[in-house]
């Protein structure tokens, strides 16, 4: 028997050249390639009759092949072979365009099955290129519920299949991690059963069955794995916060906070007094005041002779915490510094000198904070804003650097409970649910094209009060296929046909990182009346003065993506509106986006997109650093990922150690899962 860990060179027909196209699809070992799991299922076990074939629906067929197949040399590089196949039915032409080998393969008078889709009328009744295998040869390609797999360039779906039988015969499946009396209570298939099932399936049936026992499987894996990681930190030991009084700080606050803000303020405190690390989700609406919570927690932590660091996703938001915090912090005796990717070789060395020798108590950064060569003296507290563009691994790797140091990170996505409690099941959760004194809910509208002059109407209203203005489009370049508001060519035709007297500014995705903070910076100053952007301005970008929100094509965009472009404006004290222009009429596309019009409040808005889109807005490429998860893509089912926390967490509960064999198999999986993320697991 070979074994999972060997690579697939080992099987029949792939040399290094096919290994390279594998590859990039990352699979290298046998594995892999029986972890890859099918995108969905074409069912080919029903025959029908040929006068039963229906115009461009695929379907298999018996058939007898009623001449010697012709090959027609049309020109270089294009050859056509006819060949008419027939049953009690009807006859049908068969056209093979450069398959010369079908000449050979098919025999006149002898019986074929056949998978393919007709077109033309049925006087003109022919298909081109189907599939074929003789009546008494083994279903390989007909009559079987055949995978269909994720694929690259120079790989076929056929060698993929042929690869994993092939892979499937020479070595076990991955080790069972599923206790038994979870799969019983759960109708959950065995491993074994499950794995074989997955890339062959008996039945559409068996096919939805091994389905759900891989969504089934990973969602335990990452749950059972987030329980231990909680039950490991709850034996560490963390420094122990005995000065706890904020008076100062709340004295040099030119606001109340609310009482959401004071509540989560309160059990962080909680927390910093345990002996343990905490380990806690700070989750706010948009403009909440969730970085007033971690103002507090970083004042509490220096004071108790600890540093402080605090990680955004992008420099525009790095710079903007530092701006902000400094100004709370540095008259209370905090020395702060800035680190990003893009300030200078000296300025990145000096400012790491400076805390790696105790000289900063609060370091604010992007990714730059993670570098080798960022080294702290006595690291107590790590933040993390924005905490869907952070996973688990990250946050490792920024805690590595202190000794336990207490975690909190903080999320304006408003998620949803049961995913929440999936996404971030090792962290408490503190909800800050007000919106701070002053903050007026920001005014939404749905309208077509056909209130155009209006919306530019609008537009030179609020740049005439003074304001700035944020349009949204959902492409950067025009594309012919579809019909798309583009960032490109739309800021130009604002600048030189709408507004030539105004000043309008671009942003977007595929301009370099330097030219993208020093757009946002500009038009932050002020510098610009309307910005023109993609949604690279969904997070971290803080401009008071910015009143109006247009997003064009709506319909293109998840209501919580919406949600969060809505929060860049309505951050001043002056009344704030959104634009949302949609030309869809589906009733359904209407409805969610009318529902983004009713309410501000992203933790309703969040369950209503879960409700009409399923949790893909909340799981997908979005998530960087989460677990890459092979399956949950091919069904997103909530009620098995609500029977997989809670079977996990009753199977961890009750295990009074981890050697048994499904024991050993899971935490091997866990590892497995978390490292394909990023890094190892701490």
């Amino acid at each position: 028997m070979a074994k999972l860990s060997d690579p697939i060179t080992i099987l029949k027909g792939i040399g290094p050249t096919k290994a390279k196209k594998f590859a990039n699809l990352n699979i290298f070992t046998l594995g892999d390639l029986i972890c890859h799991f099918p995108r969905g299922y074409e069912d080919r076990t029903k025959l029908v009759t040929i006068d039963k074939l229906e115009t461009d629906k695929p379907a298999c067929f018996k058939a007898m092949v009623m001449n010697a197949p012709r090959v027609s040399h049309i020109r270089k590089g294009l050859d056509i072979t006819k060949v008419q196949v027939a049953d009690h039915t009807a006859r049908l032409t068969l056209t093979f365009f450069n398959q010369k080998f079908t000449a050979e393969q098919l025999q006149y008078g002898k019986e074929y099955i056949f998978y393919g889709a007709v077109s033309g009328d049925f006087i003109g009744y022919n298909m081109t290129s189907p599939v074929f295998e003789p009546l008494d040869a083994p279903p390989v390609v007909t009559r079987r519920v055949l995978p269909v797999y994720p694929l690259t360039a120079g790989l076929s779906n056929a060698s993929v299949v042929k690869a994993v039988a092939q892979a499937l015969a020479l070595c076990d499946p991955p080790a069972e991690v599923l206790p038994e009396p979870v799969r019983r209570q759960y109708g959950i298939l065995s491993a074994d059963r499950a794995y074989a099932a997955i890339h062959a399936p008996a039945s559409m049936a068996e096919a939805e069955l091994a389905k759900k026992r891989m969504v089934f499987e990973e969602f335990f894996v990452f749950s059972a794995g987030l329980s231990l990681m909680r039950a490991a930190r709850s034996v560490k030991k963390a420094e122990c916060y005995e000065d706890v009084d904020l008076t100062p700080f709340y004295h040099a606050l030119p606001f109340t906070l609310t009482r959401a803000q004071k509540s989560a303020i309160d059990e962080v405190l909680t927390d910093l007094q345990r002996g343990t690390p905490m380990n806690r989700l700070v989750q706010g609406d948009v403009g909440s005041g969730k970085t007033m919570v971690a103002a507090a927690a970083a004042y509490c932590a220096v004071k108790n002779g600890q540093q402080a660091a605090l990680m955004a996703p992008t420099e525009i938001l790095a710079e903007q915490h530092f701006g902000s915090l400094r100004k709370l912090l540095e008259p209370l005796g905090i020395r702060m510094a800035l680190l990003t990717g893009s300030m200078s070789v000296r300025e990145k060395r000096e400012v790491r000198e400076r805390i790696a020798g105790g000289e900063v108590d609060l370091a604010v950064g992007t990714h730059a904070l993670l570098s080798e060569s960022t080294v702290f003296s006595r690291l107590g507290l790590v933040i993390t804003d924005e905490q869907h563009r952070f996973g688990v691994a990250q946050r490792a790797r920024l805690s590595a650097k202190g000794n336990d140091p207490h975690l909190l990170v903080m999320s304006a996505t408003p998620i949803p409970r049961t995913l929440a409690l999936f996404m971030y099941g090792d962290l408490e959760v503190s909800i800050i649910n007000e919106l701070p004194p002053g903050r007026q809910p920001v005014e939404t509208f749905l309208v077509n094209e056909s209130y155009r002059a209006r919306i530019n109407a609008f537009i030179r209203k609020q740049v005439g009060e003074g304001h700035q203005c944020f349009v949204v489009c959902p492409a950067v370049e025009e594309n012919t296929d579809l019909d798309l508001k583009a960032a490109n060519a739309w800021a130009q035709t604002l600048q030189q046909t709408v507004f030539p007297d105004l000043r309008i500014a671009l942003l977007h995705g595929q301009m370099k990182g330097s030219e993208k903070e020093a757009a946002m910076a500009s038009f932050a100053r002020g510098e610009a009346d309307v910005m023109v952007a993609t949604t690279v301005i969904e997070v971290g970008v803080d401009v008071p003065n910015a009143t109006l929100m247009v997003i064009e094509d709506a319909d293109r965009f998840g209501l919580s993506q919406l949600h969060q472009l809505r929060g860049r404006v309505g951050r001043g004290s002056s009344k704030s509106y959104c634009i949302l222009t949609s030309q869809n009429r589906n009733p359904e596309t209407r409805a969610r986006l009318k529902a983004l019009c009713a309410t501000t409040d992203g933790f309703r808005i969040a369950e209503e997109d879960l409700k009409l889109r399923g949790p893909g807005d909340f799981f997908g490429s979005r998530q960087s650093g989460m677990p890459a998860f092979r399956v949950v893509n091919l069904s997103m089912d909530m009620q098995t990922l609500k029977d997989a926390q809670e079977a996990s967490a009753r199977w961890i509960d009750t295990q009074g150690t981890m050697n048994t064999p499904e024991g050993v198999a899971l935490r091997q999986r866990i590892g497995e899962l978390f490292l394909r993320a990023e890094g190892t697991m701490n």
